[in-house]
């Protein structure tokens, strides 16, 4: 049966009479108060079998695996790697030159968006892949090239490359690391191996290099240019950082609560650049002697007729450089200042993506858009995906799990990455990275 509603006509509607008008609120009789108490309101003595399921107390767990478990955020495995690394090393990873003010407007950009928000999604499934430099990366982040790394913790570029691996994303080893081309290879046979070349004023010895990472299967050669001389680390300098790292009083007594440190370091290989000739001094005495001051877009060119594989170049910071190292033969740039290590109040690099994104679009550039610089949680990549990222890298996010807990660390810093991207994702209402867009977030100060 269908039930039409009628419209009423005012001349076949007939008047209320009085009796059908109902009573106002005003007339109408209000109820009694009631002063009955509720059962479940009403106080007892609580029995046992109450209080019972509310005294489950665990057992307390000091394991390494139960203290990196508890971290659920980068910020967390930073304290428990301040706690557990002697100040120079834990200083010379966490600090920045001169007066840290890059960095530190670094991050704030990340924390300075709103998120714009999709409902009515299904998102049940989230696809954290990507394809960046030609293969598929099973995440959208890949771990950046850091010297001196088992220094931080003595598996150092062991654990990274391994860790990296096993996680289905790329490595990247630092000509100033402490482990060579072809031991990473070795430990991490399966793995996307990238190398990062600082080219040296002897071209003999940076040739080497790079047939060395070739020959031990690297398919792309990450250069850096953005280290003409070693920036003012003032950390390292009051720490009196060297290579390597000197017993004085003050480390002495600095090692007396971080005993498993300094056992580490005093039973396994002496820490040297692995890429180098041995060398002590400072590493910004290293970086000014051996670095060249010289370069030119001119080496640039050589190093692509050099290099067959797949070509980056790190430490872009404006559009007008971005774009001419594209036209100077390099398959994607990195968005980068150095991690803020080099000159204070330099360009932020998630600032300088949308500009970069938006000239090369107009130039029907296909090369890709790396980012580093500031990153500590999967909100922060996603973020940057959003604005035009293709990829992103980690520096220091890896180095403070690494310190926290070796390679079990770095795999917790992994771990807690790919849960905030795959839980932003899904509140912004986007199943895979390809449908990010600029609408998905505001900047809300530049």
């Amino acid at each position: 049966m269908t039930h039409t509603i009628q419209p009423n006509n005012p001349e076949t509607t007939p008047a209320p009479d009085a009796t059908d008008v109902p009573a106002t609120a005003a007339s109408a009789p209000r109820p009694a108060a009631s002063s009955a108490v509720p059962a479940a309101l009403k106080r007892r003595i609580p029995k046992y079998s109450d209080l019972a399921p509310l005294m489950q107390f665990k057992k307390p767990e000091f394991s390494k695996e139960a203290r990196l478990k508890r971290a659920s955020t980068i910020w967390e495995l930073r304290d428990i790697a301040k706690r557990r690394t002697p100040q120079a090393p834990f200083d010379y990873t966490d600090g920045a030159a001169e007066a840290e003010i890059t960095l530190r407007r670094a991050r704030e950009a990340f924390l300075d968006i709103e998120f714009r928000p999709g409902i009515l999604r299904n998102v049940s499934q989230i696809d954290l892949t990507t394809d960046i430099l030609g293969k598929s990366s099973r995440l959208p982040v890949g771990i950046a090239p850091t010297g001196f790394t088992r220094m931080m913790q003595s598996e150092g570029e062991y654990a990274g490359s391994q860790a990296a691996e096993a996680a289905g994303i790329p490595y990247t080893l630092s000509t100033m690391g402490t482990a060579s081309i072809e031991d990473v290879a070795a430990a991490a046979p399966n793995g996307r191996n990238w190398f990062q070349l600082y080219l040296w004023t002897d071209r003999d010895r940076s040739l080497e290099l790079i047939e060395r990472a070739a020959k031990a299967g690297n398919d792309t050669l990450m250069v850096t240019v953005d280290t003409a001389v070693a920036g003012a680390r003032l950390r390292d300098v009051r720490n009196g950082m060297t290579i390597p790292p000197a017993l004085t009083i003050k480390t002495v007594l600095d090692a007396s609560y971080r005993p498993a440190w300094w056992f580490n370091f005093l039973t396994h290989e002496p820490l040297t650049f692995a890429s180098l000739s041995r060398y002590t001094g400072t590493v910004a005495d290293l970086i000014n002697s051996m670095f060249d001051p010289t370069l030119t877009f001119e080496d640039l060119d050589w190093l692509r007729e050099t290099w067959k594989g797949k070509l980056v170049v790190k430490g872009i910071q404006t559009v007008e450089d971005a774009r001419k190292v594209v036209d100077h033969g390099a398959d994607g740039v990195v968005l980068s200042n150095h991690g803020g290590r080099q000159l204070d109040r330099a360009p932020i690099p998630f600032h300088l993506l949308p500009d970069v994104k938006e000239a090369f679009t107009k130039d029907n550039s296909d090369a890709a858009i790396i980012l580093d610089t500031g990153i500590m949680s999967g909100a922060d990549i996603v973020a940057a995906l959003a604005l035009g990222a293709d990829f992103t890298l980690i520096g220091r996010a890896y180095l403070y799990g690494l310190m926290a807990g070796g390679r079990a660390g770095v795999d917790r810093a992994i771990q807690i990455l790919e849960k905030d991207m795959a839980r932003t994702m899904a509140l912004l209402g986007v199943n895979k990275i390809s449908e990010l867009t600029p609408d998905h977030v505001r900047l809300l100060n530049k």
